[in-house]
Parts: structure tokens; C-alpha cells; sequence
């Protein structure tokens, strides 16, 4: 499918802080690739307060928005429709502006998860951990609910944390086990273990990985590797990062904003690395 018609060529980031979004690098480096001269990508800084008048100013040139924190569930209400996938996690990370003026919201980051995963060869596992459990860990969860046949433990520092974690696998469909944060050491020996802590959140973690390890999704990107990643690495196991959920849901975004299918995962990568130099 080719890009929309003409009067649709605006797509930008929004959220509070947004000064470190890659996300204007990559989707302009898809537009660049693929000969898109007239769209373009940027970011803007929007707090929750801000968000209803920022949508009310759109114009009809306007193709899309992704949102990072604060803003993923405040704009719900303000949206005419969300996906199930964005209703599962009560998270919206993409909204798509139609020429009939309808805004409707979805969620890239399960699939990202999901694709990044596929990429690497995991496409199905019979248990996992997760490390975490803020808003990254229950699109963790959608995403094992996809290719986990099997419990997820979930490592937590908190019973209100624990209490929201069974609470999302309940929801999710996903067998949900939770432990205290102290024992998180335990979690290497699943076959996939998902890190969605904030750098340095596992950095005490990297001198106790056993001999052998599975495969580590560490939602960080910078700095990268993490201590953790880094000791993952040296044991052997297979270690995806931050930029690889970022570019994955990407081009997710990138096609519902442009409707153009054509590939630009690689050229969203290389901008990554690039910007992270």
C-alpha cells in the first residue's frame, strides 16, 4: 500500500520529558528511505494539562502521534476508539488521525515486543520472568500472553505491585506468580527473562547470573549495554535491548500513520545506533 494522499503529512512524538526521544531519528530516517519528502516528524512537550487543547489544534494534515509517559492513559477519553490490544493494557502509544476527523488510539509496544522476539527466533517459550512491574511489565505481559504456553513470575518490591501484576495476568489470560524483588536472582533460570526496570534498576543483578542463560529482553537503551546485558552477553545468552522494542513498534506506527508497508526496520535501526552513537 502507498502512502496517504497529500493532505496528510504531520506526524510528531508527545509527552513530558521528551527531550530524549529517538522517535523523530527514526521515523524521519523511514520517510528519508523511502522518498517521503513531504512528511515529517517531530516532538513536542505535552503534559497531561496540555493534551486536550494540542488535539483540539490539529489540522487535517496531520497523520498520527505516539505518546510516551505521562500521556499513554490521559488520552483515552479524549479518543473516539482504541484497539483491544490498547484496551487490554489500558495504555494508548499511538494514535492515528483519520480524514474524517475520527482519532483512534493503539497500542505498538505488545507487537513491538512480540516482533523483536520473533527476530531473535523466540517465538514461543514455556515460561518467563519479568523484572518490574510499572507500565512497561503489563505490555510484557500482553506480549507473553502471545507466545508463553506456560507461568510467568513476575518480581516485584511491593504487595500492591504483586496484587497488580496477578491482577493484569488475570486479565491478559497469562498464568501470573510473584516474588519478592530480593529473590530476583531466580529469574535467570527461565528461558526468557524480560528487565522493563529503569537504568540501573538491575545493575546489582549482573554478578549473579548462573553459567548458563536463556534469552534477556532489557527494555534499556541507553546507557547500553547495561551491567546486566553486558554479563548476559559473556555467559553465552541471546540479549535484545530497548532500541529493538523502540524500532519495532515504530514501524508498527510508521504504517498506520502513512498506510506504506514497504520494509524500514533497518533504516529505523541504523538511525538508532546512529543517534546513540
Amino acid at each position: 500500500m502507498t502512502a496517504r494522499a497529500t493532505d496528510a503529512h504531520r506526524a510528531a512524538v508527545l509527552g513530558s520529558p521528551i527531550a530524549h526521544s529517538l522517535s523523530p531519528q527514526l521515523h524521519n530516517a523511514a520517510y528519508a528511505a523511502l522518498g517521503l519528502a513531504e512528511w515529517t516528524y517531530d516532538r513536542f512537550e505535552i503534559d497531561e494539562a496540555a493534551l486536550p487543547g494540542f488535539l483540539d489544534g490539529l489540522g487535517p494534515q496531520w497523520a498520527g502521534l505516539s505518546l510516551t509517559m505521562p500521556l499513554k492513559r490521559a488520552v483515552i477519553p479524549l479518543l473516539d476508539a482504541i484497539t483491544d490490544t490498547a484496551r487490554s493494557v489500558e495504555a494508548v502509544n499511538t494514535v492515528v488521525c483519520h480524514p474524517d476527523g475520527r482519532r483512534t488510539g493503539d497500542n505498538t509496544d505488545i507487537p513491538g515486543l512480540v516482533a523483536a522476539l520473533h527476530e531473535q527466533g523466540v517465538d514461543q517459550v514455556g515460561s518467563a520472568a519479568v523484572l518490574g512491574a510499572g507500565a512497561t511489565a503489563s505490555s510484557a505481559l500482553a506480549a507473553l500472553a502471545r507466545i508463553c504456553t506456560g507461568e510467568v513470575v513476575a518480581y516485584v518490591r511491593s504487595a500492591r505491585r504483586a496484587d497488580e501484576m496477578r491482577g493484569w495476568g488475570e486479565r491478559l489470560g497469562v498464568r501470573v506468580r510473584t516474588a519478592d524483588w530480593a529473590a530476583a536472582e531466580s529469574a535467570f533460570a527461565a528461558p526468557l527473562v524480560i528487565s522493563t526496570t529503569p537504568k540501573g534498576g538491575t545493575d546489582h543483578l549482573a554478578a549473579l547470573l548462573p553459567e548458563r542463560v536463556g534469552t534477556l529482553f532489557d527494555v534499556v537503551y541507553d546507557p547500553w549495554p547495561t551491567p546486566l546485558a553486558a554479563a548476559w552477553q559473556q555467559r553465552g545468552g541471546a540479549v535484545l535491548s530497548g532500541l529493538d522494542l523502540l524500532v519495532h513498534q515504530a514501524v508498527f506506527q510508521f504504517e498506520q500513520f502513512t498506510g506504506d508497508r514497504r520494509p524500514v526496520l533497518d533504516a529505523m535501526r541504523q538511525a538508532g545506533l546512529a543517534a546513540l552513537g
